[in-house]
């Protein structure tokens, strides 16, 4: 067919060329490069397919329906957007062209108040500019730039769908990345966002363009956009997947505090959405049959035994809740509640033992810290506490239960002075919402190391429980551990990042509530860090290692320690009360 004037979207060069002495080379020199550019092929499409003249949607769907392209979790991106209201969905930018029909097409099929902001390229196809706001990434001061700015606004002020690419230009291979990535990411997202408090849906699409793509594009930037259209004839039976994980919401992003760190955390949750860094829980070897968790113990029982403790076991007091220490042979029926609550809870994180009880051997050695509620006569938390100088009497670092995790050598501070050991810290659900049932176990822990001062030290673990996703276990990994001398796991985490991700965190600061931050967007109930990895990090922990714990449902485990004494002054005054000089200045050799 020659009559291009019968066809809406007359895809030639010529046709594109303007009204100047360049515009006159350029239609002389059209058929050859329509034919070295794609374009003439992509002419040859459109007129086979029978494009011209259709309707957004049918032509976005008819020419991804010829080009071969296979589209994946599109459900689960449309399942994030609210129905109504301003939302930005933002997305990386793989191939360059198809991306921004695939994000059209999709969004507006759920939402017929969705727009794209998108690269003058796509005014090729006439049909389907109704999608898009244009702007020119090439040119960042042309003209076109402002308006199309000032129409994104004006978009979401109108409670609209808007899709930007930030990185404005297609992926390229980045040499000093060593991997394939978008460039710099524009901030007119998150500053939109910020500006408008409109929430943020970061979306990651896969693949890539043609090695030859890229070898070229490393001779010379601007061979990737004269190859662009041939790119497109490479997707035959190509599979793109498009995941999510959660809507980022304003608030969120303000506690980022800068636009800067905003833009930084909605790219790194986009690259986060990679399934191939997306790995998940092993399955268990054996499914676990969990027994029936064996009935409460008599409260009179667990009176009596509380009522025949030394007076100094007896640690403190608020309301109606006591906190004590003992050890089983003082307390069997108390440590056996402790057991049992200890099971319910676990199962709750998917680490329960699958028993009628949570117990082992450490039970009969460790001293069991716990909370009393005197008004409705139960335990209510418990941590498990090993007094390493008390169990490593000659030298069995065995003794210690973490030595079934970790391999402790000479040089670790558990080998060097007497420390506490602490672990299985539960609080009963009905509690877990109060602040005091944390609070009187760590005042609690105060009281003891006041009465016992030659303990300076506290470690342990913090449970990432495997309800957690692998990538977040993997992020607290990457962002708390420090390089620690004297300890290395037995059995290892071996989750994953994106290089992206990982390339982030090497480079700059990334503090807790950066990582929570982090954590919360990937997770699908919005969870945070563990609290108790909160507490620990305020005390001034350092953070050795992830090990997974074989004994307790291949959990992993958080190692670190704490010197209680060089705790923040704040913290030590809650915990200790007006003992905490005397402990600080407490000195063994006197």
């Amino acid at each position: 067919m020659n009559n291009a004037d019968k066809l809406l979207s007359d895809l030639r060069l010529a046709s594109m060329a303007p009204n100047s002495f360049f515009g006159v080379l350029l239609k002389l020199a059209s058929p050859l490069l329509d034919r070295l550019l794609g374009i003439r092929k992509l002419r040859k499409l459109y007129l086979s397919a029978e494009l011209s003249g259709l309707d957004k949607q049918e032509f976005s769907e008819k020419l991804l329906k010829a080009l071969g392209v296979q589209i994946s979790g599109g459900e689960g991106v449309i399942a994030k957007i609210p129905k109504t209201g301003r939302c930005i969905v933002v997305c990386n930018h793989p191939y360059g062209m198809i991306e921004g029909v695939i994000m059209a097409h999709l969004l507006t099929s759920f939402r017929s108040d969705t727009k794209i902001m998108a690269n003058v390229g796509l005014q090729i196809f006439k049909e389907i500019q109704d999608y898009f706001i244009f702007a020119n990434p090439l040119i960042p001061k042309a003209a076109i730039n402002t308006s199309a700015i000032k129409k994104c606004f004006g978009h979401i002020k109108s409670e609209g769908l808007l899709v930007i690419f930030p990185a404005g230009k297609v992926s390229f291979f980045n040499t000093n990345k060593k991997i394939i990535t978008d460039g710099d990411w524009n901030r007119i997202a998150v500053q939109i966002a910020a500006k408008t408090k409109t929430s943020i849906l970061p979306v990651f699409i896969s693949g890539t363009n043609s090695p030859l793509f890229h070898r070229m594009g490393r001779i010379y930037y601007r061979f990737r956009l004269l190859m662009l259209a041939h790119e497109m004839f490479k997707l035959q039976q190509h599979a793109i997947t498009l995941t999510t994980n959660n809507l980022i919401q304003p608030k969120q992003l303000k506690e980022l505090g800068s636009i800067e760190r905003m833009n930084d955390f909605i790219r790194l949750q986009c690259y986060l959405n990679d399934e191939k860094y997306s790995n998940q829980w092993p399955e268990d070897d054996e499914k676990i049959a969990f027994k029936d968790i064996f009935p409460p113990t008599d409260s009179r029982l667990i009176k009596e035994e509380l009522s025949r403790l030394p007076l100094e076991q007896h640690l403190l007091d608020f309301k109606s809740f006591s906190v004590y220490y003992g050890y089983q042979q003082q307390i069997p029926t108390c440590v056996k509640e402790i057991t049992r609550l200890r099971e319910i809870t676990f199962r709750t994180l998917n680490e329960g033992s699958g028993e009628s009880c949570d117990t082992d051997r450490f039970d009969a050695t460790y001293m069991h810290l716990f909370v009393f509620d005197h008004k409705n006569e139960e335990i209510i938390g418990a941590y498990r506490v090993g007094q390493t100088d008390l169990l490593q009497r000659n030298g069995d670092v065995s003794e210690l239960y973490l030595s079934q995790m970790f391999n402790f050598q000479p040089e670790f501070i558990n080998q060097q002075q007497p420390c506490l050991e602490m672990g299985r810290s539960f609080i009963v659900e009905a509690h877990q919402n109060s602040f005091h049932g944390l609070l009187l176990l760590w005042k609690g822990i105060g009281a003891f190391v006041y009465q016992n001062p030659r303990y300076r030290t506290l470690y342990g673990t913090v449970s990432l429980s495997k309800l957690y996703d692998p990538r977040s276990v993997a992020l607290i990994n990457e962002v708390m551990v420090k390089e620690t001398n004297g300890v290395q796991a037995k059995s290892e985490f071996e989750g994953q990042l994106h290089p992206e991700v990982k390339d982030y965190i090497k480079t700059e600061s990334v503090g807790i509530n950066q990582l929570s931050a982090f954590v919360k967007g990937i997770e699908k109930d919005n969870k945070d860090i563990p609290v108790l990895l909160k507490k620990y990090h305020k005390l001034g922990a350092k953070f050795h290692c992830v090990g997974i714990d074989v004994n307790f449902n291949q959990t992993p485990g958080l190692l670190l320690s704490v010197d209680f004494p060089r705790a923040p002054e704040k913290l030590l005054k809650i915990y200790i009360g007006d003992g905490r000089d005397e402990y600080i200045q407490f000195d063994e050799k006197n």
